[in-house]
Parts: structure tokens; C-alpha cells; sequence
């Protein structure tokens, strides 16, 4: 037996909708959540056009010219806008009959795309239990016929298995929302004696240590410690059908610990640098999920991948940014301060769910609103924009004594690559940089 799809009813409207604008197809994606019972689709978004699509229309229709990279970039964007809980969950195709042959392959090829590139950019591991199957739904303009099938990601050879796709009304009404804040400061040392080392890539090494602290941190829901495996709505009123007032909210405290060390004995390290970097700030994170009897271990889970993203995705977003912005020449390296973009929080309409987005400082809300109808397919308007946080920092700092001239040039590349998004910072750097570590077992409230 397939998976079943459950997709809010505004959805099927806004297919058929493109289904009559067809020149001779169009893709997209599918958002929403998986659980072990049964997916949920909150929203499809159509793939934009590229400006150069319209003249290209020129000779008999085929799915040989379908952009994969182009797709896979709109993933890769999208997916940083999603709060916890949610992802991409497939894509779409509407096509003309004469297409409908080669969808399901075109689909099948887009899927293992998709999830590649996402895959590559998560700083955590999917549990061994976690579903990995993902939606092809293939619609045809002219019949509106609807075939839905999934592929498992986590097997090259998988072959396509029928899939159920019903609408519903009201599917998030009674969804349960999570919120937490938490207090970053982070010190990644950039080591001199890292060959080829950049910015970027001791960043994300950082980070990567980082959210291993997340990963086995204590969570708190309303101030209690609940077993994993006990259900999150345990002892709540329950609400049915669309009697629910609103998505019910869990505030969440995050006890972390301050290191990791496989032994209870503190231990430091040595390591000469060539200059650091400094995270710190405080970051608002969110999760979203069913309301179909979800188990604590759901619940932390997307809040524990929310806190990952959303420093990692900012990250990634200052990196694009100064690449954009600074290029690639730089004669010298000094102390530089990077402002985090702040994150901001958008409905969705008809939905309790809110979608982010992350905005530097000196962005208009004009640009927001013109990134949400590009990515997203979705008009917002200013006065339902509300940004989240205070500001964060990055701070970069070399070592005080002159660099070589191979050093020199590889830290002014590097440090043009980053201007990450939204996180503070202080560091520390003597003439040779000398770093030391000490992990320590107390925990501190975030």
C-alpha cells in the first residue's frame, strides 16, 4: 500500500489555475511534512520563469529543455524559508497530453535532484526511521487527470510506488507551533596550518560542531522534560474539525551543553591560527507540526533542525552577499565586523502556518515582498512582515603579526566570501593566534 498524501483543498484551486497557462508545461515544487502515517501538503509552488524562456519557445515541445539546475536552485532558496517541520516534499509537473509519456521519468530524475542538493547543505543526518519517500504528481492540462507516485530518496534504484493525494479544508487549523530563542556565541578558529583553507568551509566545520551541541541538548516544552515517546498533546483539550481557535503554541527553552568531551575530564588543545571568527547573537527559531497524535521526539525534532538551518542558512546567505557585493579583490585583511540578516516571520494565507525569510539590514520591504512572489508564488504584503529578532554579528578577526604573502592572499579571499546572515562577534588573536579550548560540562539556559 502507497503513502497517502493529505493536501490543503486551496491547493488543488491554485494547479488548476496553471494547468491553464501551460506552454507546453510547467514545474514545481510540493511543501509540506512528512509523519509515519501519512504526508501533508501545505503548499505548491510553481518553478519562476527564467527572462530567457520566452524566446525559446521555438520548435516542437519536449522535456528534454527542462531546466534541472534552475529547479534545483529554487529548492535549495525555498528550503531556507521553511520554518521546522516543514520541507520539500516533491515536485510537480503540469504538461500537455503529447508530454505525458516522458512526466513521470522527468519527475523521477528531478526528485533524486532535488534531494541531492538539499542534502548536501544540512548540517544533520536523517533518522534511520525518518520517511524518505517523496511525491512526483503529474497532472494533465487537458484532462486534469491527477497521477501521484512516490520515489525513496535513499535508493537510487528505487522504482515509482501509486500514492494516494486527497484534498481537506482546514489541514494546519489545529497544527501545534513551537518557539524557542536561543543564544548564540560561537569562536571557530581558522587554522594556519589548514591547506587551501577559506572562510566558508571553516565556518560550516564550525557550525558543524556546533549543532552536534544542539543535537544533545535538553529541551524544555512549557518548562517541562517529557519523554520522547509520549504524545506532545498528552493531557491538552483537545479540539475537533474546525472548531480549533488557532495553532496551539509551545514556548521551548534549550539547556545546552557548553562542550562536547567523551570523558568527564577536561581536556584543552593547541592550535597555532592564522585568525578567528565570532558568532553571537540571539536567534528565534520555529517548528510546526501535526496535529495527528505527534510524539515529543517529532516536536523537538524539527525545532532541533530549525536551530541548525537558521544559522546555517544565514551563513550561506553573507557568503553570497560579499561574493555579490565585494568581489573578488581585496589587497588587505583586517579586523571586519558582518551584521547577520535578521529573520522575519510571513503568513500564509488560509494557513496557521508562517513561512521566513532573512533580511539585511539595508533591504527594502519592496525586495521581500518581490522574493516571496518569485520563490514563493505568494504576494505579501509589508504590514504582515515581522521581523523576529535583534541584530546578530560576525566578527573576523587575523593575528596581529603580518601573514606571509601565500597567507595573505588566502585569507583576503577568504574573507571576502563571508558575510553570513545574522550573528555576532568577539575574538581573540595573538601574534600567533594561539587557541585554546577547554571543554567543560555545566549547562547554561538559552
Amino acid at each position: 500500500m502507497g503513502r497517502t498524501y493529505l493536501v490543503e483543498e486551496g491547493i488543488g484551486q491554485y494547479l488548476t489555475e496553471l494547468s491553464t497557462k501551460v506552454k507546453p508545461y510547467v514545474t514545481g515544487l510540493l511543501i509540506g511534512q512528512c509523519s509515519p502515517q501519512r504526508d501533508y501538503v501545505i503548499r505548491a509552488v510553481r518553478t519562476p520563469p527564467k527572462e530567457q524562456q520566452q524566446e525559446e519557445s521555438v520548435g516542437p515541445p519536449k522535456l528534454a529543455s527542462l531546466d534541472e539546475e534552475w529547479i534545483t536552485t529554487h529548492a535549495s532558496q525555498v528550503s531556507r524559508m521553511l520554518p521546522g517541520g516543514l520541507l520539500v516534499l516533491g515536485v510537480f509537473m503540469i504538461a500537455t497530453p503529447e508530454l505525458a509519456k516522458d512526466g513521470q521519468n522527468a519527475l523521477r530524475k528531478l526528485i533524486f535532484s532535488v534531494e541531492k542538493s538539499l542534502s548536501k547543505r544540512r548540517l544533520w543526518k536523517p533518522a534511520e526511521e525518518e520517511v524518505s519517500d517523496r511525491a512526483a504528481l503529474q497532472i494533465c492540462s487537458a484532462t486534469k487527470k491527477v497521477v501521484c507516485r512516490t520515489y525513496d530518496v535513499q535508493d537510487p534504484k528505487s522504482s515509482a510506488k501509486p500514492a494516494d493525494w486527497k484534498y481537506q479544508s482546514a489541514l494546519t487549523a489545529s497544527w501545534v507551533a513551537l518557539g524557542c530563542t536561543v543564544n548564540v556565541n560561537i569562536h571557530i578558529p581558522l587554522l594556519a596550518t589548514s591547506p587551501n583553507h577559506d572562510l566558508e568551509k571553516n565556518t560550516k566545520n564550525g557550525l558543524n560542531r556546533w549543532s552536534k551541541q544542539i543535537e544533545d541538548s535538553v529541551f524544555l516544552i512549557n518548562g517541562q522534560v517529557k519523554d520522547e515517546d509520549t504524545e506532545l498533546l498528552e493531557g491538552q483539550k483537545k479540539f475537533r474539525g474546525n472548531t480549533q481557535p488557532g495553532t496551539q503554541f509551545s514556548d521551548v527553552k534549550v539547556l545546552t551543553q557548553l562542550c562536547q568531551g567523551a570523558s568527564p575530564r577536561s581536556t584543552a588543545t593547541v592550535q597555532v591560527c592564522s585568525g578567528s571568527i565570532n558568532l553571537r547573537g540571539a536567534v528565534k527559531c520555529r517548528a510546526y507540526i501535526h496535529s495527528n497524535k505527534p510524539k515529543v521526539k517529532e516536536a523537538i525534532q524539527a525545532l532541533k533542525r530549525d536551530i541548525i538551518n537558521t544559522l546555517s542558512d544565514r551563513c550561506e546567505i553573507l557568503f553570497e552577499d560579499l561574493i555579490l557585493n565585494e568581489g573578488p579583490q581585496k589587497k588587505s585583511f583586517g579586523r571586519e565586523y558582518h551584521v547577520l540578516p535578521q529573520r522575519l516571520f510571513v503568513p500564509v494565507a488560509g494557513s496557521s502556518v508562517m513561512l521566513s525569510d532573512y533580511k539585511f539590514g539595508d533591504e527594502a520591504a519592496g525586495e521581500i515582498q518581490e522574493r516571496f512572489v518569485e520563490m514563493l508564488d505568494q504576494p505579501v504584503q509589508a504590514e504582515d512582515m515581522h521581523i523576529a529578532e535583534d541584530i546578530s554579528t560576525v566578527d573576523i578577526c587575523p593575528v596581529t603579526d603580518s601573514p606571509t604573502d601565500t597567507q595573505q592572499a588566502q585569507l583576503t579571499k577568504a574573507t571576502l566570501l563571508l558575510k553570513l546572515q545574522q550573528n555576532m562577534g568577539l575574538v581573540v588573536a595573538a601574534a600567533v593566534a594561539v587557541l585554546a579550548s577547554i571543554f567543560s560540562f555545566n549547562y547554561f539556559s538559552d
